[in-house]
């Protein structure tokens, strides 16, 4: 029942919710979202206003922004994900020689 929605359409479902008095069963079924995200919209934009309706999910603060601390961090991930890929590729290598050995 729910689908993918923008930050206009969700502005448009509190606005829909709050101002004609409807409850957030009725908004889910008509605006085609699940109830307990126009309940969780129209609780945020209560609280928080509108700007709180804005998807930030997947975006990542540029480069000029991080801190020093965040710049560690970020290093320090990709340091452990370079030695767990190291470390995956010399278990397969054990793995294949040992094959081998007895094949």
């Amino acid at each position: 029942m729910s689908r993918k929605t923008t930050f206009n359409e969700r502005v448009e479902i509190v606005e829909w919710i709050n101002k004609g008095n409807h409850s957030y069963s009725g908004a889910a079924e008509h605006f085609n979202v699940s109830y307990q995200q126009a309940r969780s919209w129209a609780l945020k934009a209560q609280t928080k206003g509108f700007e709180a309706l804005v998807d930030n999910r997947g975006h990542r603060k540029p480069e000029s922004e991080l801190t020093d601390l965040d710049k560690a961090n970020l290093q320090i991930r990709q340091l452990e994900s370079q030695i767990k890929d190291q470390q995956l590729l010399e278990a397969f290598i054990k793995k294949y020689q040992e094959l081998q050995r007895k094949g």
